[in-house]
């Protein structure tokens, strides 16, 4: 069966009829060739032409503007209240507590929850679930994972000209926060219009500084108070100390007179172990250290003159660039000087000549750093010239260890706070150098590439887990390094002590002067073989 269906279409709806005609060519331009322009090539024949299937792609980059953030407070005030009751109105809310506390709801849900309040209680008295139970245990399996780093955040000096990152402290309480010094060192060069301003970052908020700190100059060297965080010390460009209290405002709370300050920039600051926690003292490189109490900075309690041939002459002084003082030993502070020195003094000595104990020798240029260990504080680090140093105060001959002479000048270092074995170097090369001399003693256990310009400072966090390196353009980085590097291996502390000079403490007088002597021709050996290069810890 077909279905057939018809459409029906008038012949005007189809519109005007197309009527196709034949006809001859025509010519509507005619472009003759030109042999001169013939001339301006040159015929390729057979031409190779190379084809690639793949479909061509660009790259792009682009830099995105970061966000910036706020931390913003909320003030809660009592509420809940009824319309009808006025909380600022003590009858008012007695006689609506009495009502609610004798609602039958109300009194069931105090015991429900009284029944679990109380199980809780008796389960806490039973068992301290905060007990641990393997606190001798401070030592673990060695790890196999090799020593790495990474980079945490970065903050950078927010003024339009540069200043360079002169020194860190970070926050004692938690270390949440991380104080920054910022000043330009070459001596009469700083550009006009250089802010002097320092800050204090949060780690969380790289975009803006948390606190600044406003000195009237710039301030080379900052330092918590281990006692009080809310208070920092600061060693100034024009030799001044300035005492900042973060809960009074940017501005300085504390200021040394001129007549009584330092003559040169002071480059180190370090806070005393005192009852009050107001005590510190400073070195500047016109060859005094000088004992302050911030609640009195109108002139120095004490003041010593680094003059190691004990005459106390100011002309004669070695200029002080680095400060060393360890609680453990309150009677004793070492000084690095810009010859290469580091004098090793006694505070409570009867006379000023005698606050000079010794010298220890070994640096061709300015000591940049210098650190007790934290596990054997006999024995201390120095970073000056190419090298890095460890001493002991046994052996004043020679160090006892040093690395090899690196191509790029050398400009800050610190132990380890963890590990006795570990301690880390910067160098003018934006390079970032982990030495663990257990693990391997002529090379960097690791060696990071921080940024391209000269890294000026470091500072290791309590835990040992982060550093931060201040740059030359002013840029601060923070590094977290691998686990192996912050946490305490077996052994170590044996392994550490095994190592020349670097033991305990407890060794007899006999076994001193055999250790020194061994030492001295140990040297001897070195020195007829070959150049330091050839010889590195």
């Amino acid at each position: 069966m077909e279905i057939v269906y018809v459409y029906v279409k008038k012949r005007s709806e189809f519109g005007k009829q197309c009527n196709f005609t034949d006809r001859q060519a025509e010519l509507n331009i005619d472009i003759p060739p030109n042999p001169e322009l013939a001339e301006l090539y040159v015929e390729r024949n057979p031409v190779d032409t190379g084809i690639q299937c793949s479909t061509s792609m660009s790259e792009h980059e682009a830099n995105t503007e970061r966000i910036e953030m706020e931390t913003r407070g909320v003030n809660h005030i009592e509420g809940g209240w009824p319309k009808d009751v006025n909380p600022q109105e003590l009858e008012q809310t007695i006689r609506f507590r009495k009502k609610v506390e004798k609602d039958e709801n109300y009194i069931n849900a105090i015991t429900q929850l009284g029944l679990i309040m109380e199980h809780c209680i008796k389960q806490n008295n039973a068992i301290d679930i905060y007990q641990e139970y393997f606190d001798d245990e401070d030592t673990v399996e060695v790890t196999e994972e090799a020593p790495s780093a990474k980079t945490i955040n970065v903050f950078r000096d927010p003024q339009e000209i540069k200043r360079s990152a002169t020194h860190l402290s970070w926050h004692p309480d938690g270390s949440r926060k991380l104080a920054v010094a910022y000043s330009c060192l070459n001596f009469q060069r700083a550009p006009k219009g250089m802010s002097n301003d320092s800050y204090i970052w949060d780690l969380e908020n790289p975009n803006r500084p948390e606190i600044v700190l406003k000195p009237s100059s710039p301030v080379i060297t900052l330092e918590y108070n281990p006692k009080d965080s809310h208070v920092l010390l600061g060693g100034c460009y024009n030799g001044q100390i300035a005492c900042w209290d973060t809960r009074k405002g940017s501005q300085v709370a504390e200021l040394s007179t001129v007549e009584f300050s330092h003559r040169d920039p002071v480059y180190g600051t370090i806070w005393l172990q005192s009852k009050t926690g107001t005590e510190c003292f400073s070195a500047s490189t016109d060859g005094q250290v000088m004992w302050w109490d911030i609640r009195k900075l109108s002139e120095p309690t004490e003041v010593v003159i680094m003059d190691i041939t004990r005459k106390e002459q100011i002309e004669n002084a070695l200029g002080a660039i680095s400060l060393e003082f360890e609680a453990t030993l309150p009677t004793k502070f070492m000084v690095g000087t810009e010859q290469g020195i580091v004098v090793s003094c006694n505070r409570k000595a009867k006379t000023s000549a005698e606050k000079i104990v010794c010298t220890f020798s070994g640096h061709h240029g300015p000591i940049y750093a210098l650190q007790r260990n934290p596990f054997y504080p006999k024995n201390f680090l120095t970073v000056g010239d190419w090298t890095a140093r460890i001493w002991s105060e046994e052996s004043r001959e020679s160090s006892i260890m040093w690395t090899k002479y690196h191509m790029a000048y050398l400009t800050d270092g610190a132990w380890s706070p963890v590990r006795p074995a570990v301690f880390f170097t910067t160098k003018m090369d934006g390079t970032l150098d982990v030495w663990d001399f257990v693990f391997k003693q002529c090379d960097p256990a690791l060696s990071l590439k921080v940024c391209d310009e000269a890294l000026f400072c470091l500072r290791v966090q309590d835990n040992g887990c982060f550093i931060a390196c201040g740059s030359q353009l002013g840029t601060t980085t923070l590094l977290e390094v691998s686990s192996g590097l912050c946490t305490l291996q077996r052994n170590e502390k044996n392994t550490a002590s095994s190592q020349p000079s670097l033991k305990p403490e407890e060794e007899t007088e006999g076994e001193e002067e055999t250790e020194v002597q061994y030492q001295l021709e140990g040297l001897d050996e070195v020195e007829e073989e070959g150049s330091p290069e050839e010889t590195p810890a």
